[in-house]
């Protein structure tokens, strides 16, 4: 064998396992330092520098070795080209992943399915879904591909409905299709679909695999059933840093902040190391459930015991925390003491609850500075806005929504959904497409006429409209999650348990009026929101006003 290339050949082997083992930006100095020594550039070293420039999202560096493989001659080798596909459909620059897609002179499933999962984080779904529908035969990577990307694209419903359609046709199922498929399970909080889900990976075996029973445990807790994911989690033969996250993570979210903290302890007795997200959902915990004290000694934990230097969702968690308990001049010198400048999102989360506990006086600074911020979520507008209305600074909301207007920010949609007899039902504030409109919204004027008798009254401060009181009420009275939990009434038996989600934050008037209906029609009601969840019985919420 030729000296020169048995040395590039082992290089090669040595970048490719780098590669493979995640130390991308190793594999591509080691590349450069075995170039400047003379060593021949190949395909195969090529297509390795390749994909760990896609892993890196170095698309700068990925066309100079794309340009490279040009002047060496090597621009029509498919196993490169998949490389220069991949990494092109990494870096978002899609075009060029068609480009090179295009002129590829044949396409093997590979290729195929970089470009399937490509137009998918390109939210060009439609696309993919065309592509694989025109793909002669298919692998189990193909179908991966697209539903995996349809759950990324908040398509989850659609992706749900291409593994029906894998199954009917007898497709390979391995363990990235059930990590994907719990994964949209997970965000839909889909329990039924869920649940059917968990009993294939026992009938497959799949239970063994730790991505498939971490998982497992992290759709039970976004569905709102910790009895089953803690069921899970002690069952589960191994367990890595993940498996406790998702633990932790899915306590934080029931608001089950002790809980959450005795796992974290329990995880630290069992010698395995916390890793940033861990401290993120342990953080939430906290500040959900009030745990100003043992808040600070996790973050203390974090900087002081493992040396973990904070992100940004880790000083938004404390300042949260704090505020949230009225701590308003602790967490204010925090944010003086962070060595970054706080973002849109941090302050965000500190102006919340000066609305919540009326500090208009530190409301006002906090706002200000918000807008500096230029936030480009429209939630943080929209809560700038209801705080201008609550202190009666009208000119305040006109200006927030111009800017809202100026910088092309725009209000998403509340929306609600719930199922009943397999099937999705979807609500939008002020809703009246839904068949059973009416019914819905006689149901619930019914139960506002019991509720304003026993002393409810509607809280219509965030309704921003000039309109009369009245009017007000009408409009409070058709939130989303209000007609989700209208339509459960009247098409579930009595007694029946009521599952809402909702894609934003609970507004206070629904999580008092939830809490009365659960009351006097005997229902216990789970609300999911963006935050968390709640879970109504007796006039109770689990969250103990905590969200």
């Amino acid at each position: 064998m030729n000296l020169h290339y048995s040395r590039t050949l082992s290089y090669a082997k040595i970048i490719s396992n780098l590669v493979n083992q995640g130390q991308n930006c190793r594999a591509i100095a080691l590349f450069r330092q075995v170039r400047e020594n003379g060593v021949q550039v190949t395909e195969f070293l090529l297509s390795a520098i390749v994909r760990a420039c896609g892993r890196l999202a170095a698309i700068k560096q990925g066309k100079q070795f794309h340009c490279m493989a040009i002047k060496h001659g090597f621009n029509r080798d498919l196993i490169l080209m998949t490389s220069l596909v991949d990494m092109y459909c990494k870096c978002t620059h899609i075009k060029d992943a068609r480009h090179m897609f295009v002129e590829m002179p044949e396409r093997d499933f590979v290729a195929t399915n970089c470009m399937i999962s490509g137009l998918c984080w390109s939210h060009l779904t439609l696309e993919a879904i065309k592509l694989f529908n025109n793909m002669s035969k298919r692998d189990v990577g193909s179908w991966n591909s697209l539903i995996s990307g349809l759950g990324h694209n908040s398509e989850g419903r659609l992706g749900l409905a291409f593994f029906e359609k894998m199954r009917v046709e007898g497709a390979e199922v391995d363990v990235m299709t059930m990590v994907s498929v719990l994964s949209i399970c997970s965000d839909l909080a889909a329990f039924r679909n869920g649940k059917q889900l968990h009993c294939l990976v026992m009938k497959y075996g799949f239970e063994l695999y730790l991505p498939v029973g971490n998982a497992v445990i992290d759709m039970y807790a976004k569905c709102g059933c910790m009895e089953d994911a803690c069921l899970c989690f002690w069952n589960m033969p191994l367990k890595n840093v993940v498996s406790w996250t998702a633990l932790i993570a899915g306590y934080g979210k029931q608001g089950q902040g002790i809980e959450a903290l005795k796992a974290f302890d329990a995880m630290e007795i069992e010698g395995v190391r916390p890793n940033k997200i861990t401290f993120l959902g342990a953080l939430y915990a906290c500040s959900h459930a009030g745990l100003v004290q043992e808040g600070r000694r996790v973050f203390n934990t974090m900087v002081n015991k493992y040396s973990t230097t904070p992100m940004m969702e880790h000083y938004t968690c404390m300042v949260d925390l704090l505020a949230r308990s009225g701590c308003f001049d602790e967490a204010y010198n925090f944010i003086g003491r962070m060595p970054i400048k706080p973002d849109s999102k941090l302050l965000t989360a500190f102006l919340s609850s000066c609305c919540s506990h009326k500090n208009l006086e530190l409301g006002k600074s906090v706002g200000q500075k918000l807008l500096e911020s230029e936030p480009d979520e429209a939630g943080a507008y929209m809560l700038l806005s209801n705080f201008y209305g609550l202190v009666g600074d009208w000119q305040g909301v006109a200006k927030v929504r111009r800017l809202m207007l100026d910088r092309g920010i725009r209000k998403e949609k509340a929306s609600t959904w719930i199922e009943i007899n397999k099937t999705v039902h979807s609500f939008e504030s002020g809703d009246r497409s839904h068949p059973l409109s009416e019914e819905i919204y006689n149901c619930l004027q019914h139960l506002f006429r019991k509720l304003k008798i026993n002393g409810y009254v509607p809280n219509t401060s965030m309704v921003m409209q000039h309109v009369d009181e009245q009017t007000k009420e009408e409009i409070v009275l058709g939130h989303s999650e209000k007609l989700a939990i209208g339509l459960g009434l009247i098409s579930t038996p009595a007694g029946t348990r009521i599952v809402i989600v909702k894609n934003l934050r609970m507004c206070a008037d629904c999580h008092v009026v939830t809490g009365l209906i659960s009351k006097i029609e005997g229902r216990e009601i789970v609300a999911r929101d963006s935050s968390r969840f709640h879970h109504f019985k007796d006039g109770l919420c689990s969250c103990g006003n905590h969200w």
